[in-house]
């Protein structure tokens, strides 16, 4: 009867620890493959910002260029510089050009 008492299973052959790290390596794995998407998107949209960025700091530059052209042609005898550096002269006067010597 000491005998049946003692009987012994046999030993389970899986090795739970291993199994274990096996699950929490591929719970990691699945949570690494989720996350490559959103990262790749936020770079991509990180690369897209600092081109908008440039391109609104060009946009600003021309404004202002653009904006102190406006003033300098809303001032006094604005049209009449303008209208004289295109080679038109008053009514009346006798137009003269200067040939440079070749």
């Amino acid at each position: 009867m000491a005998r049946s008492a003692t009987v012994s299973r046999p030993r389970s052959s899986i090795q739970w620890q291993k199994v274990g790290r096996l699950a929490l390596l591929f719970t990691l794995f699945v949570i690494v493959l989720l996350y490559i998407r959103p990262v790749a998107h936020w770079l991509q949209q990180r690369s897209t910002a600092a081109h908008s960025e440039a391109d609104l700091r060009d946009l600003q530059r021309e404004h202002d260029r653009l904006e102190a052209r406006l003033r300098r042609l809303s001032g006094t005898g604005a049209i009449e510089r303008e209208a004289r550096k295109m080679g038109m002269v008053r009514r009346g006067e006798r137009p003269y050009v200067f040939d440079a010597p070749r």
